[in-house]
Parts: C-alpha cells; structure tokens; sequence
C-alpha cells in the first residue's frame, strides 16, 4: 500500500519546486496578459469549459440541454429546460475552477497528462458533430488549451456588475446584501480555494 505524504514531509524536492515556480509563473503571466489578444484563445477555451459546466449541471439535475455557443467576444450561453436552477447557474465559475483544477493536477504526472489529453479530444469530437455554432467548432479546431484563473470570476462577477452575469440571475433566487457582486466574492473565494487545493494536492502527488 502507498503511503501518501499529506503533510508533505521534506518538502520540496526538485519537482515540486518546479512545480510551485510553475504555478506562480502562470498566474503573474495570466494576470498581466489578461486583457490582451494573446490570452484570447485561452479565454475563450475557458468560457467553453464554463458553458460546458452548466449543461453537465442541468443534466444531472434531470433538466435537458437545448443548446450551447461560444462566442467571438469571450460571452457565451447555455439554453436549459427543467434541472434545478440553483444548482446550474453557479456551476459555470465553480464548475470552470473545477477543470482548472483537474488540468493542473494532470500537469503533474505524464501518463495523467496523456489520459487528460484524450478525454479533451474525445470531448471536442463529440462537440464538433453537435455543435450549432461555427465559431465553437473554429474553437474546438484551433485551440486544445485550458486557463484556470480567479481573476475571470473578479473580472466578470464583481468589477463589472453586468445584470445579465450568472451572479446577478442567481441574487434573484438567493437574495443577498450587494446582490450579484456578493455572490461574485463568494464563487471567487471557492474558486481561489480550488487553485489553492490544487496546488497543495500537486505537492502531495509530487511527494
């Protein structure tokens, strides 16, 4: 039986160094890039895998899926009948933490990475026969990259208090103080501990 080392005992070794150096490389990269075009494909691989997140949800809720697209300008929508609504309207930040986490963890081993490749293509196979928007097909065609980063749900749920945001639907059943923006906190604050939790589960892998 393998031991696992959680208190990460004689930490850190070569590997979770690099891991660790990594990790704080692409955050400072992600953070002073953002609103640049050089992050644009990664952005939008993101609003995919958000879109994606609330149709898995409203799936699992017993709702049904009537459509998904991606689009140009970094938006993206969902179309779902049925499902439970509090459940699938966070699930696009939450769930985009998620896979971040799922892909930095893959990150950590060659034969995860290789298993995380194959589910990504088998996923974009699937979304190149069902997809009724040419811009995600593009997408799926030209870019096979994931970008976790907290700083989306920043940018989208609490500088910019669009109506329209998850947030802002999902105050209107949940009500709370400051409306959207404090429902923004509070998925960035799960969000900023997926990514911690990532990192933390990276070094115990690496152990």
């Amino acid at each position: 039986m393998v031991k696992v080392n959680w208190e990460l005992q004689g930490c850190c070794d070569r590997d979770q160094k690099i891991f660790i150096a990594a990790v704080g490389v692409s955050t400072v990269v992600i953070l002073l890039l953002w609103r640049t075009f050089l992050l644009t494909p990664f952005k939008l691989i993101t609003v995919f895998l958000h879109e994606t997140s609330h149709a898995l949800a409203c799936k699992l809720t017993c709702g049904d899926v009537e459509g998904m697209q991606v689009h140009p300008n970094e938006g993206g929508v969902t179309q779902t009948r049925g499902g439970i609504y509090w459940i699938i309207l966070p699930a696009g930040y939450l769930g985009s933490s998620f896979w971040g986490m799922v892909f930095i963890l893959a990150s950590t081993n060659l034969l995860t990475t290789r298993i995380a490749a194959g589910c990504f293509i088998l996923a974009l196979i699937v979304v190149l026969f069902v997809a009724k928007n040419w811009f995600l097909r593009w997408l799926c065609i030209g870019v096979m990259n994931s970008l976790f980063s907290v700083y989306d749900i920043y940018d989208d749920l609490i500088s910019r208090r669009v109506h329209s945001s998850d947030a802002e639907k999902f105050a209107e059943i949940c009500p709370c103080p400051c409306n959207g923006c404090a429902w923004g906190v509070i998925w960035g604050f799960i969000s900023f501990i997926f990514l911690c939790a990532s990192i933390y589960l990276g070094l115990v892998i690496l152990s």
